[in-house]
């Protein structure tokens, strides 16, 4: 049981956005179907949200815990009518470089995947800018374990002195097997430690996943794929490349929280909806962030 009391404490820090707005094009790992997404600067207060610029009055859609409807395979969030897949890497992308406040104007249903990491995201937000923004915004501590699990996996948001992460996936295939990787939060090293990392699947279950309507826009030019007999678009960018991307995908699915709190969040084989769950046990408990 999780108390409700003594959670977190609060310090204050500025809140950031863009100096000038960038846009980005591709297809949509689960659609197949091609969108440019640009991203804005944004008022303090407003955190990062998505705008439906191809439907009637361009619908809103918060980046916000409210708003996750599907967790299957990507994170999808929803606003009425309106909804937005695949949004962890970019949100990942603004939250690693420490943008709070951010308009994401998508004309179409999905996020573009580009090469599979948030790679081209991060180049994009440096080029454009951070600046710091007059108003604060609360920083929360956590101070009391908090965690959700199925079978052996789990997700944890630890006390810790600093924000850490720290992800461990295991595959049978020998070519990914158990594989691990820590690292402490730091806008410089996300873009040359974590953002190039690039998601992966694994080819027996392509067929499948198709018949099914997902990874429509997968190929070996965004995506990593691993058989039985090895990778079979290498190389790696890292050894341990899969573990980061999933850590990627973690930062993604946490920033729904508005604010990451300090703590050291720990997963082992995961997924997008053990993640949103720990998202919501912390949303009820924590104090609001602006």
């Amino acid at each position: 049981m999780v108390s409700t009391q003594n959670q977190g404490r609060m310090t204050r820090q500025v809140q950031r956005s863009l100096c000038q707005s960038f846009s980005c094009y591709g297809v949509g790992l689960h659609s197949g179907e091609e969108t440019t997404a640009r991203v804005l600067p944004a008022e303090p207060g407003r955190g990062r949200y998505f705008v439906r610029t191809d439907l009637p009055g361009a619908p809103e859609i918060p980046a916000r815990i409210e708003s996750v409807r599907e967790t299957l395979l990507s994170t999808e969030l929803v606003n009425g009518d309106a909804r937005i897949r695949t949004v962890e890497h970019l949100l990942a992308s603004l939250t690693g470089m420490g943008i709070d406040n951010a308009r994401i104007e998508v004309d179409g249903a999905e996020i573009p995947l580009l090469d599979g990491s948030a790679r081209s995201w991060t180049s994009a937000i440096a080029q454009a800018g951070i600046v710091e923004q007059t108003e604060e915004k609360s920083a929360i501590v956590i101070s009391e374990p908090v965690f959700v699990r199925h079978g052996d996996a789990f997700v944890a948001a630890l006390p810790s002195s600093e924000l850490r992460f720290s992800y461990g996936i295991d595959f049978d295939l020998s070519a990914i097997g158990n594989q691990w990787h820590s690292w402490k939060f730091d806008p410089e090293t996300f873009a040359t430690e974590i953002a190039p990392a690039r998601t992966f699947g694994l080819a027996h279950q392509i067929e499948q996943l198709r018949a099914n309507g997902l990874i429509k826009g997968g190929s070996l030019e965004n995506a990593l794929v691993c058989s039985s007999e090895g990778w079979i678009n290498p190389p790696l960018r890292f050894s341990n490349e899969p573990a980061r991307h999933k850590l990627l995908d973690l930062i993604g699915d946490l920033s729904l929280l508005g604010t990451l709190p300090t703590a050291h969040f720990l997963a082992y084989k995961a997924s997008h909806e053990l993640h949103t769950q720990l998202v919501r046990q912390l949303s009820e408990i924590l104090p609001a962030h602006f």
